[in-house]
C-alpha cells in the first residue's frame, strides 16, 4: 500500500471486517455475512466495493479457482494507524498528542483500559531513552 492513507468509506471498512475474520473469502460469502439476504444487487455492490478497495490496495484477489478469493492487505492495526494519523493531520498540525488528550478526557476509561494506557506511555517512555 502506498505511504499516503486512502480513506476507506463505511461501506468498505464492512467489507474489511468481514475479510479480517474470514480470510479468503468469495465473494458470495462476504455479500452473505454483510446482508441479510444474498441479492445479485447486493453482490453487485460488494463486487464494486471490493473492486475499490482492491484499487486502493487493501485487499487482493487470488484468480486461481473458479469463485475469486479476497483477502485483506492491510491489516486492522495499520488501518487504525492511518485513519488516526489523517485525522491528528486534518485537525492538529499532525500530532497526535492533542487527539490522544481529547479522546482520553471524554472517555470513561475502563481500569484495564487505564492500565493499558499506562502501560504504552511507559513503553514509550523506555524507548525514548534508548535513542
Amino acid at each position: 500500500m502506498t505511504d499516503k492513507p486512502r480513506d476507506v468509506t463505511d461501506s468498505e471498512l464492512d467489507v474489511l471486517e468481514v475479510l479480517w475474520e474470514q480470510p479468503d473469502a468469495t465473494i458470495r460469502e462476504i455479500t452473505e455475512a454483510i446482508y441479510e439476504e444474498y441479492s445479485p444487487s447486493a453482490h453487485a455492490t460488494v463486487q464494486k466495493l471490493l473492486e475499490r478497495l482492491e484499487a486502493k490496495g487493501c485487499v487482493s484477489r487470488d484468480r486461481s479457482g473458479f469463485a475469486h478469493r479476497f483477502r485483506a492487505d492491510i491489516a486492522r492495526d495499520e488501518l487504525i494507524d492511518r485513519q488516526l494519523a489523517a485525522v491528528a493531520e486534518k485537525l492538529c498540525d499532525g500530532s497526535l498528542t492533542p487527539l490522544l488528550l481529547h479522546l482520553a478526557g471524554r472517555t470513561n476509561l475502563t481500569a484495564a483500559e487505564r492500565k493499558q494506557l499506562r502501560k504504552l506511555i511507559d513503553s514509550t517512555k523506555t524507548r525514548r531513552r534508548a535513542d
